[in-house]
């Protein structure tokens, strides 16, 4: 008599794309580092992502060498002194993020079933701080933005990334903690999360991990 098994429902997803900043790693305040070199509260955050400074660092137009001297300069421009700003930049630059260890272990339990990617709107420096905290393994293919040419939002970055994986846009579930990002994501084909706890991204992937 022939035995009949039930067949394992079909992988819901060919590729996971996964944000980095926000999601997989979170970088703490800039509090300390401000008040310890005379910076008001927000100065960092604000030099360092005005749209006009970060968007050639996360396009590859400028290294990430070059855009923390730029923002070090505009800090010594308005608060009046160059030492003070450099040494505040070379403490930022310093500090190392926490890693979600819970969301590594997801991953790694979904390359067992998926492709998976990091996507970043990343300097050139990214893919040395993904390796000094063991990252760098952790994913088939890293998209970091500055070796493209595009950043986020822009359509290119997810086509981009679902051809790193071998996978089309409408395969792929694309993760990220910024709303536009995740829009832009839905508008290319993919099915996508936008990331504020941990819980909810576990119920997106419980599809593949539950196979």
């Amino acid at each position: 008599m022939t035995q009949h098994h039930p067949a394992h429902p079909p992988v819901p997803y060919a590729a996971v794309l996964c944000d980095v900043d926000g999601v997989l790693r979170h970088w703490p305040g800039n509090d300390e580092i401000e008040q310890a070199h005379g910076l008001p509260a927000g100065a960092l955050a604000g030099a360092a992502f005005a749209p006009a400074r970060v968007h050639p660092a996360i396009t590859g137009e400028i290294t990430d060498e070059q855009w923390r001297s730029a923002v070090a300069a505009d800090l010594a421009s308005t608060y009046g002194s160059q030492e003070q700003a450099h040494a505040a930049v070379a403490a930022w630059s310093e500090l190392v993020p926490l890693v979600d260890l819970e969301l590594v272990d997801l991953l790694t339990r979904v390359r067992d079933v998926a492709s998976v990617a990091l996507v970043s709107n990343g300097t050139t420096r990214l893919e040395q701080d993904l390796a000094r905290q063991g990252l760098d393994s952790l994913a088939h293919a890293v998209v970091n933005t500055a070796r493209i040419g595009v950043a986020k939002p822009h359509p290119r970055v997810y086509r981009i990334a679902a051809e790193r994986v071998g996978a089309t846009p409408e395969r792929c579930l694309f993760i990220d903690d910024t709303e536009a990002n995740v829009t832009a994501a839905r508008e290319v084909g993919m099915a996508a999360v936008h990331y504020r706890q941990l819980d909810e991204l576990r119920m997106a992937l419980a599809p593949l991990l539950n196979q």
